[in-house]
């Protein structure tokens, strides 16, 4: 029997939020835990890192200028964390890209891959095989202590799962998921948890009668538990999302929540789609204010078109014929294409016991 609805059967409805755990994570027959890979073309749905190295190029210039800051105050090594790490192939690109740019911060770099499903990780050590014998890597389901370095979140927490609420004519409603003769459906019952309420608030922004919204409690936990991991250094999310003011007006009335399936999104039938991506725009007020209440400082909020392009992408560009060239090209394009991953994904800084340094990746962007 299908795990949701036998919880279902056992339980009475469950919220979204319990739903998109179990779909998603089930260590059986959850998306994420089944498959080492998800994305790409011949997968779902398409991440900065399935155009080619130069996403991990241009990261590691900001990871240098980065360890310039930690070690102008002190620090004797820089720890690389990166959250939600998938396969490993972000990683390596970083890694190639320091190693053969800047020996010097090869030498002091140390990484930990963070990821929860067991088939990704079980392709780390082959992809990162040519870095283990200089650099100490561990791969784990949770986030290490004390980091002194960086915490890397690529497209991590709109993975995470959400609460959907609406808000009716007799206050704010949460939708459940319930089974009728066998079939998941929704169902609208009071909040699940109060903290959903509280987040709300936090952000200063009312929804409006009739518009569905989704609450990420999961994200705002791993931001609490993110800045708590980090002792001194920097954290750097990248996601899709708005601003509470717009993810959470008549402007995205039916939510955003949707079902990722050969690169096909479907925010109607995300109940039926079978085995597919779940994800939610992130509400970047949100963000912002745990980390800060967490005790981060924010160091900048970009597009990512302009954290790339402040971070050199046009330097490694050509106009040359050849095949590697026209590769390049076409790799930056789909990187910044307005409309596309350059506009729709936003990169936010923060830091802790660093001071508020110019950080070069956000030194001429902004949030559009």
């Amino acid at each position: 029997m299908n795990p949701v609805v036998s919880l279902i059967r056992d339980r009475g409805p469950i919220s979204v939020a319990e739903y998109m755990e179990l779909a998603l994570y089930h260590p059986e027959h959850g998306y994420y835990a089944s498959a080492s890979r998800r994305s790409g073309r011949n997968g779902d749905f398409f991440t900065s890192v399935d155009v080619g190295p130069l996403f991990g190029q241009l990261l590691a210039v900001q990871i240098a200028e980065m360890w310039s800051v930690l070690r102008e105050r002190g620090a004797s090594g820089f720890h690389l964390v990166e959250a939600g790490a998938g396969d490993g192939r972000l990683a390596r690109d970083v890694l190639d890209a320091v190693a053969a740019e800047r020996p010097d911060v090869y030498e002091v770099l140390r990484v930990t891959l963070v990821e929860r499903s067991p088939a990704a990780l079980g392709r780390h050590g082959e992809l990162l095989e040519p870095h283990a014998r200089r650099i100490l890597l561990e791969s784990s389901a949770t986030l290490p202590h004390a980091i002194t370095g960086a915490i890397v979140a690529n497209e991590l927490l709109d993975a995470m799962p959400v609460h959907v609420v609406v808000m009716t004519a007799h206050g704010l409603c949460e939708v459940h998921v319930c089974a009728v003769e066998g079939e998941l459906r929704e169902v609208l019952l009071p909040l699940a948890n109060d903290r959903v309420e509280q987040l709300l608030d936090r952000t200063g922004v009312t929804i409006p009668r009739g518009v569905r919204a989704e609450v990420g409690l999961a994200g705002a936990d791993w931001i609490e538990h993110a800045s708590r991991a980090l002792d001194r250094g920097f954290m750097v999310v990248f996601d899709y999302g708005h601003e509470a003011a717009e993810l959470y007006s008549e402007a995205h009335a039916a939510g955003t929540l949707v079902a990722y399936r050969g690169h096909t999104a479907d925010s109607v039938r995300w109940l039926q789609t079978g085995c597919c991506d779940l994800t939610a725009h992130v509400n970047l007020t949100a963000v912002r204010n745990v980390a800060v209440a967490s005790g981060l400082t924010p160091l900048g909020a970009v597009d990512q078109t302009y954290f790339l392009t402040s971070l050199g992408l046009a330097a490694r560009l050509d106009d040359g014929r050849g095949l590697a060239s026209v590769r390049g090209r076409l790799a930056a394009r789909t990187l910044i294409l307005p409309g596309g991953l350059g506009s729709t994904i936003k990169v936010m800084a923060f830091g802790k016991g660093v001071g508020t340094p110019a950080l070069l990746g956000f030194a001429a962007g902004r949030v559009t």
